[in-house]
């Protein structure tokens, strides 16, 4: 007969049942785990969106004001004619659209009957790669659901459904299913590092979060001015190969450029004299690699401002000045 269970003895240290110091590094694990959610779990709530009457979808979001600003995806609510929020309290109501950015899938709402808890951003750029990561959520409507893992990789990007690219997306082993969408992503203790976006189907462990800094900028643009404000130059494009002879020939080293497919009457492009045809290789003299080059560089810092275009149109190389407009 056992007086004392002890299971995978071993040296002092050694990884098992019984061995010394498991209890404090798993009691450690845990108190830092639980004690973000307790802060985190009040200021969660569960979407509920409405189209022509019927419900269209679900996910989650998370209040970032006391005065009932939310963030969400965009995907989440895109399209929705009626937003209901609810949380682990039972308050909440109908939440209004403040502004949608589908350019980086997030999103402002307003809520009026909220708990008087709030989540702070925290800043994103001093993350490291494997520190604790806590995402909460609605998963498949299943309220309120954990998950924890670790930043598995930083300055991801992620297509978005606009088309552009979300830059510095974080990526993390932490689960996500469809509902975790516009919920936080979690330091240990208890800020947002990210805003749950994205998984691979039929992976493991491959999920995204759009970064804090990145919201933070989002959601003050849309308090400002309704929307996120970028340049716009009025033309469409496309990613071309120059091949090896014609880029040595340019001086470049990308052996893509920016073919222009189509200029908007009236628009910056045309009023500069940019053409369909043209080939547009170097923007303030960095190269012009692709379409997403061109949405980069295109920022609200842009507008008003002159930009230097260097292109290709037939066989003369030519450097025009635009002056990109806000886009509306």
């Amino acid at each position: 007969m056992l007086d004392e269970a002890r299971f995978l003895d071993g040296p002092e240290g050694a990884v098992g049942f019984g061995a010394p110091g498991d209890g404090v590094l798993l009691d450690a694990y845990s108190g830092a785990v639980t004690a973000a959610v307790a802060r985190a779990t009040p200021a969660v709530a569960h979407l509920q969106v409405e189209r022509d009457g019927r419900a269209a979808g679900s996910g989650s979001g998370f209040l970032v004001t006391s005065d009932g600003f939310l963030l969400t995806n965009s995907h989440v609510v895109h399209g929705g004619e009626v937003v209901r929020a609810s949380f682990p309290d039972g308050s909440g109501g109908r939440a209004y659209l403040v502004g949608d950015d589908p350019d980086t899938d997030l999103a402002l709402l307003q809520v009026h009957n909220r708990p008087g808890a709030q989540l702070e951003l925290a800043a994103s750029d001093g993350l490291q790669v494997g520190q604790i990561a806590i995402a909460v959520g609605n998963p498949l409507g299943f309220g309120s659901t954990v998950t924890a893992g670790v930043v598995s990789a930083l300055g991801r990007t992620l297509r978005s459904r606009s088309g552009r690219l979300i830059d510095d997306v974080l990526q993390t082993d932490a689960a996500l299913n469809p509902g975790n969408s516009g919920g936080p992503l979690l330091d240990s203790r208890g800020r947002v590092i990210g805003v749950n976006t994205a998984t691979i189907m039929g992976a493991q462990g491959l999920c995204f979060a759009v970064a804090a800094n990145t919201a933070r900028f989002v959601m003050g643009e849309i308090l400002r001015h309704g929307r996120v404000r970028r340049a716009f130059l009025g033309l469409a494009g496309q990613t071309v190969p120059l091949g090896l002879g014609l880029a040595r020939r340019l001086g470049r080293a990308a052996l893509t450029a920016v073919r222009v497919t189509e200029v908007t009457p009236g628009g910056a492009a045309e009023r500069a004299g940019l053409r369909a045809g043209d080939l547009l290789l170097d923007a303030e003299g960095g190269e012009l690699a692709g379409v997403d080059a061109l949405h980069r560089l295109l920022t609200a810092e842009r507008i008003g401002r002159s930009v230097a275009l260097r292109l290709l149109r037939g066989r003369e190389v030519a450097t025009l000045e635009v002056v990109p407009a806000a886009r509306g």
